[in-house]
């Protein structure tokens, strides 16, 4: 079994949540800073369009003991981006595109040794429409180059993009961690 990985993903060995996560389990999913959350049990997934609201979560992940890396090497947390796999070594999940139907290809993580091609996705997921099927990636810093910031509306930053004319959604987290 897997777990999509849309733009840059928090996954999580759900052992870890389960035996360090105040409250466990139904804690962890009642907190999740967005919508998100999927899970195979045996990792989750919480998917972010903003580097800094990962990195916030990710260290609030680790400042209550599910860590991130120890000597470079992901242990309980990795994190992974949609084009270009985990961004730090690990031994205990793999990385790879998978076809869901018919040619539509998506990115997941899985735990190693898990055969099954099953994907989970988060609640009310389809493939249209969604970054697997259309994914745009702006550096950071290039927003300036050729995005301008019109407003922020209900958890999202509203940029025009001055080279098609057209609107561009970056969604944030709005929920702080506690």
């Amino acid at each position: 079994m897997a777990v999509l990985v849309e733009a840059i993903s928090a996954i999580v060995r759900v052992q870890a949540i389960d035996e360090r996560y105040g409250g466990g389990w139904a804690s962890f999913v009642a907190r999740a800073p967005n919508k998100t959350l999927c899970s195979d049990n045996e990792i989750a997934r919480i998917g972010f369009m903003n580097p800094d609201d990962c990195k916030a979560f990710v260290d609030h992940l680790d400042n209550i003991g599910i860590v991130f890396l120890r000597d470079g090497q992901a242990q309980d947390v990795v994190v992974a981006d949609q084009l270009r796999g985990f961004t730090a070594p690990c031994e205990w999940a793999d990385f790879g595109r998978i076809e869901l139907n018919h040619g539509q290809m998506v990115s997941a993580a899985q735990l190693q040794g898990t055969g099954s091609p099953q994907v989970f996705c988060p609640e009310g997921w389809t493939y249209e429409g969604s970054l697997s099927q259309q994914f745009g990636f702006v550096p950071s810093g290039g927003e300036q180059k050729s995005l301008r910031f019109i407003r922020h509306e209900h958890d999202l930053d509203v940029y025009l993009n001055t080279l098609t004319g057209k609107e561009v959604y970056v969604g944030r987290t709005g929920t702080p961690f506690p």
